[in-house]
């Protein structure tokens, strides 16, 4: 494999949504020395000179515009991975088994889980529309779900006190940022 792209070789493709619109780039696929192997070329439409390599395995052709999508997708992988690592530890483990690796991490990717679904559905007492007298309380975070979910597993307690404490802790978390958000305004005039 030597040489450069010719110009024809080039297409321009979407790989898939992004925050400001569609990622759009040019794309170009070239044949390796391997029959299952090709390199993927992604090149910036603002900065031509900027590229990005994926090698893909593919056993029977495919076309170029699939490949491109599933080259977008590597950006969603690695943010859920970073979710992971932030929220439930995956990188906390220190592989010397991979029984005990894959125990682990189905362990720390079920907390994950159920961190997600806890903060999309949150019962009404979690509710981050929940009013108090200083106004509405912030979003509830997954370390105050962790928090509240270790409070309300352990051996009887007053859960009626847990979530109280819990509301009087994010209400206050919300005036703090108030303050904050005030006295950043005065700095800027």
């Amino acid at each position: 494999m030597t040489g450069k792209v010719p110009r024809t070789g080039w297409q321009r493709l979407s790989c898939g949504p992004g925050a400001k619109g569609e990622r759009r780039y040019d794309w170009a696929l070239i044949a390796t020395d391997s029959s299952v192997h090709r390199l993927l070329i992604r090149r910036s439409l603002s900065n031509p000179s900027d590229l990005a390599f994926y090698v893909c395995h593919m056993p029977r052709p495919v076309p170029l515009q699939r490949l491109v999508e599933v080259a977008g997708v590597r950006w969603t992988i690695e943010e859920c991975f970073q979710t992971g690592k932030n929220e439930a530890a995956f990188d906390h483990y220190q592989v010397r088994l991979y029984p005990a690796w894959y125990r682990y991490i189905t362990l720390a990717m079920l907390a994950l889980a159920f961190l997600a679904v806890t903060r999309a559905a949150p019962s009404p007492e979690l509710a981050p529309s929940v009013r108090t007298g200083a106004g509405q309380l912030i979003v509830i975070s997954a370390n105050e779900i962790r928090r509240l979910f270790a409070l309300l597993t352990r051996p009887p307690i007053d859960e009626n006190h847990i979530l109280h404490w819990s509301h009087w802790r994010r209400r206050h978390q919300t005036r703090a940022r108030q303050s904050h958000y005030q006295r950043q305004q005065l700095k800027d005039r």
